[in-house]
């Protein structure tokens, strides 16, 4: 399999992390939305990140699509998301939280990147808004009765690089202990194997191999 997409994107990074995860070997194709384009058009017709071209040649898009397959791939033993009952709402619900906080820093980060003269503050504060809410409920629903599967799952995945991405573009929403939970998650998931093998920096094309 081929994953196009880079790193620094928290959509592509979880699905890099959750082949590792799940032992499939796969090849980076590391390429950019902005300067690499034409090239991801011609995996991808909209150009959206990230794409994984199966070993048939078939090709999906959407991270949610994505780790949908790998998890019926990868057999209910192994899936990252619960197979159903109370634990797959509750992991259902914490990844929709985590995709919409990374979602509102996207649309921070790419707003920021207009002329000064065309950015719209107004839009900016509104995502943060919903940025800052999406932190505060991941960090409640941590606390309590945060699923345990005795293994990374999808909520961990998904959540840990959300964080990354968020203190890369929008630190200032995610300082030191204000979220004492998700701090914790994130040290956690970044010193597993899985998460050092994808490293947000991660911009070269290079062969992938299962940690």
């Amino acid at each position: 399999m081929k994953l196009v997409g880079r790193y620094d994107s928290p959509f592509v990074r979880r699905v890099a992390v959750s082949l590792h995860v799940l032992g499939m070997p796969f090849e980076s194709l590391s390429l950019s939305p902005f300067s690499q384009a034409a090239a991801i058009r011609s995996f991808s017709a909209i150009g959206r990140m990230p794409v994984l071209i199966l070993d048939d040649g078939d090709a999906l898009i959407e991270s949610a699509a994505i780790l949908d397959y790998l998890d019926e791939r990868a057999g209910p033993s192994q899936a990252l998301l619960p197979r159903s009952g109370p634990k797959r709402r509750k992991s259902l619900r914490i990844v929709a939280a985590a995709t919409a906080a990374c979602d509102k820093a996207v649309a921070i980060n790419y707003e920021r990147r207009r002329p000064v003269e065309k950015v719209l503050d107004d839009w900016i504060k509104r995502c943060r808004g919903q940025l800052d809410a999406d932190l505060w409920e991941l960090e409640t629903f941590r606390k309590p009765d945060w699923p345990d599967a005795g293994r990374l799952m999808q909520p961990e995945i998904t959540t840990a690089c959300m964080v990354g991405y968020v203190r890369r573009v929008e630190p200032d929403a995610l300082p030191a202990g204000r979220y004492p939970s998700l701090d914790d998650l994130s040290s956690s998931c970044e010193g597993h194997p899985a998460f050092i093998a994808c490293p947000e920096n991660y911009y070269t094309f290079s062969r992938e191999s299962p940690t």
